[in-house]
């Protein structure tokens, strides 16, 4: 795991200098003339995380030998799209802990949280005006769109032990893959590349972001709450069916699939050390890591085609890292 986290560590440090020019674009456009609006902002932004979906931007632009500043306005809106998108799921989801500290929902409460991610999709808007593309803009306003239908759809989902697995896949090709999709896509436009290029670029992120949220689900029954910074068993709380219990409840026992559809229906933690239990001894975790797999190598197939750089290597590294995922 070690030497995995250590190859991802590499594939990031190729955008370094690059991810330092996003921050500066990240400072500039998150002032405002109402103090709160900053305040809460810089608060998620500045808890750190993952950074991916502006990295896929940079790091694509790269291996399509993209140089222009455009990357970092853009990369900065995908971010900014994604913060928006957390503070809501927060407020939605009454999540007390994120990324190792307390929401900002927990901290200024749900109304500066909702308006504060408000601002944050209109400046974003904003943003990518400025490119004078209208082809950036449709592929941003389209993804925009879908993420909120996947939010309402997984609000309708929830407590419902009856989904499938395909309206679960629906539900997070919507609410996460897209936005990995439209970052991995803006590079080809901006740069210029063929359709079939951008079809490649596009195919990748939706698989890297299938794979991403899949393991996510995992790491919610398998993970370990101080390296993920969040609680474990949230998503259980929430009354959300993941992929792990879809498939436990195939494989369970009639008890283990009664308790299971309970906790779900009820939203409680009560059972989770039995759920999980569960998960592991009928092979969810392990079946839902393979299924993982599967989006993964789809992922490195279709960009097999780029070209052969530092960049595209750690393109396909990224997918690769994605299956030893611990936070």
């Amino acid at each position: 795991m070690a030497a995995n986290n250590n190859s991802t560590a590499a594939t990031l440090a190729l955008i370094a200098d690059d991810m330092l020019e996003v921050d500066k674009v990240i400072a500039t456009r998150l002032s405002s003339s109402v103090p709160l609006v900053s305040q809460v902002a810089q608060y998620i932004i500045s808890a750190g995380g993952k950074r991916l979906r502006p990295a896929l931007l940079l790091l694509m632009s790269g291996a399509l030998e993209y140089k222009d500043a455009q990357r970092f306005n853009l990369a900065a809106v995908v971010e900014f799209i994604h913060t928006a998108t957390l503070l809501h799921d927060d407020v939605v989801d009454e999540s007390t802990m994120r990324r190792g500290r307390p929401t900002a929902n927990e901290n200024f409460g749900n109304p500066a949280s909702v308006l504060v991610g408000d601002f944050l999709y209109s400046r974003s808007f904003q943003m990518m005006v400025d490119t004078n593309n209208m082809r950036v803009m449709q592929i941003l306003a389209e993804a925009t769109n879908i993420i909120a239908e996947g939010e309402v759809q997984q609000l309708m989902n929830t407590h419902d032990a009856s989904l499938t697995e395909a309206a679960y896949l629906n539900v997070i090709r919507s609410k996460t893959a897209k936005l990995f999709e439209a970052s991995a896509r803006l590079a080809p436009v901006l740069a210029g590349c063929s359709a079939e290029i951008e079809t490649a670029c596009a195919d990748y992120g939706q698989a890297l972001g299938t794979a991403f949220q899949v393991i996510d689900d995992v790491l919610d029954y398998d993970g370990d709450a101080a390296e993920m910074g969040k609680n474990l068993g949230d998503d259980l709380r929430e009354g959300k069916v993941t992929l792990p219990l879809i498939i436990a409840m195939q494989r369970g026992t009639e008890a283990q699939c009664a308790l299971i559809r309970n906790a779900i229906e009820i939203g409680e933690t009560d059972n989770l050390s039995a759920v999980i239990e569960i998960v592991k001894t009928t092979g969810a975790l392990d079946a839902t890591r393979e299924a993982a797999a599967v989006q993964a190598q789809l992922a490195i197939d279709a960009i097999a085609g780029l070209p052969d750089n530092v960049y595209t290597a750690g393109l396909l590294q990224l997918a690769a890292s994605l299956l030893t995922r611990r936070i």
